[in-house]
Parts: C-alpha cells; sequence; structure tokens
C-alpha cells in the first residue's frame, strides 16, 4: 500500500509596498541579490528603499517579485501603517521594521512594514499616528 502524500505549499515571502500621490516604496531587506539587481532603477540609496514615480513601474516590479516568490500587500492608505517615538527614546528595533522614517523636532515618525510590526512599535512606546503623514 503506498504511503499518503499531500501537496505542501511552499511559504513566499511576504513584502509591503505602501504608495502615495507621487510615489510608492518598499523596504529591501529580503530581497535576493539578484532580484535588488534587477529593481535597482528603483532604489533610493539614500532613504534605503524602492520607490516607483508612476503606478506603471509599481506595477512592473510587483510582477518581477511575484514571479520570484515574493507576495505582496498594497497599503493605499497609511493610516494605522505610521509610528511616531519621541525623539530621546531608543528606536533602533522600530527602525529596523520600518519602510521610511522621518524626523521632526520633537519626535521620531515611522512607516512600518507591516500590522505586526506596527503592533511591535506600539509594544516599545510609539503612539499610531492618526493624520497623514507624507514620506
Amino acid at each position: 500500500m503506498p504511503a499518503n502524500t499531500f501537496d505542501v505549499i511552499e511559504k513566499r515571502k511576504r513584502i509591503t509596498f505602501s504608495s502615495s500621490a507621487s510615489s510608492g516604496s518598499s523596504s529591501s531587506s529580503s530581497i535576493t541579490n539578484e532580484l535588488f539587481n534587477e529593481l535597482l532603477d528603483y532604489y533610493n540609496k539614500d532613504l534605503y528603499r524602492f520607490e516607483f514615480t508612476s503606478t506603471g513601474a509599481r506595477n512592473s516590479a510587483l510582477m518581477l517579485l511575484e514571479r520570484n516568490g515574493f507576495d505582496y500587500d498594497l497599503v493605499e492608505d497609511l493610516k494605522g501603517h505610521v509610528v511616531q517615538l519621541l525623539k530621546h527614546a531608543k528606536y533602533a528595533q522600530i527602525l529596523k521594521n520600518s519602510v521610511a522614517f522621518k524626523e521632526t523636532a520633537n519626535e521620531r515618525i515611522f512607516l512600518m512594514k507591516d500590522q505586526a510590526a506596527v503592533e511591535e512599535a506600539v509594544g516599545l512606546g510609539a503612539k499610531i499616528v492618526e493624520c497623514e503623514v507624507a514620506f
């Protein structure tokens, strides 16, 4: 009698893309070197993220990621994905899980890569930003 077998679905990496009126961005932390090189034209080395100036460019990148084993979440509304932390507070762990950040006179503001990262940041003392923030 043959052994029972079942299909195992390979776990795909998940990446979050956020968008605003003029650009979209994504963290590069889980992308292979080969795939990174294919997306290099979109990489902003000063901000350590991918940026897309058009919907067509973003969609091309998303198709390339899909073909290379990635699933993605496209976040159109940043509400609930942005947290703030007082400027004097420790922020390394929050920065590690963010896609973008900026500083003001009194605080650091982070766009988090997913909802789990938001929850972790809140656990570390960050507060969810309720207003619109442009990165």
